[in-house]
């Protein structure tokens, strides 16, 4: 093989790294300000106590998700019956932005202090920035909060018979 057969390669990586470079510019000029804007929304709608974070995770990668940070405000009176009850903050939607600028979306469950969880991270898939729409976190939200509910109010298995 002679060194001119390379052509091809080469221009095969100038424009996977154009590609890259495009992805990570559409998720700074459109997709991050369409994630916050569409989840702060949900959180000035529905007060159930949670907030919208932006991250800055290791190198040049971004992120940003919505989180339980306090116990919904109009279920306190709820939790003064049961002084022992402990509201668990975490949980998690999150909208990572990788390496190659596509939007890896996932969820993570609170963590509970002395207990070792598996699987502490459902994925929910991994989508260009340009797929990323208002429609698109709605379900991505609506499938988080399915998942929490799982996790707060966990269905009995039944067993046949009983």
């Amino acid at each position: 093989m002679k060194i001119e057969h390379l052509e091809e390669r080469i221009n095969d990586y100038r424009t996977s790294i154009k590609t890259v470079v495009d992805k990570r510019l559409l998720w700074k000029t459109k997709t991050k300000n369409l994630l916050i804007k569409t989840l702060q929304t949900a959180v000035k709608q529905y007060d159930i106590g949670w907030k919208v974070q932006e991250l800055s995770w290791i190198h040049n990668n971004e992120a940003v998700n919505i989180t339980f940070d306090s116990f919904p405000p109009e279920m306190i009176d709820c939790t003064n019956l049961i002084p022992a009850y402990q509201f668990l903050p975490g949980g998690a939607l999150i909208f990572s932005q990788a390496y190659n600028g596509d939007i890896y979306v996932f969820m993570m469950y609170p963590e509970i202090e002395n207990v070792t969880q598996e699987n502490n991270v459902v994925e929910f898939g991994q989508y260009t920035p340009e797929s990323i729409t208002e429609k698109l976190i709605v379900e991505k939200v609506d499938e988080f909060l399915k998942e929490m509910i799982k996790w707060e109010v966990p269905s009995l298995k039944k067993k046949v018979g009983y």
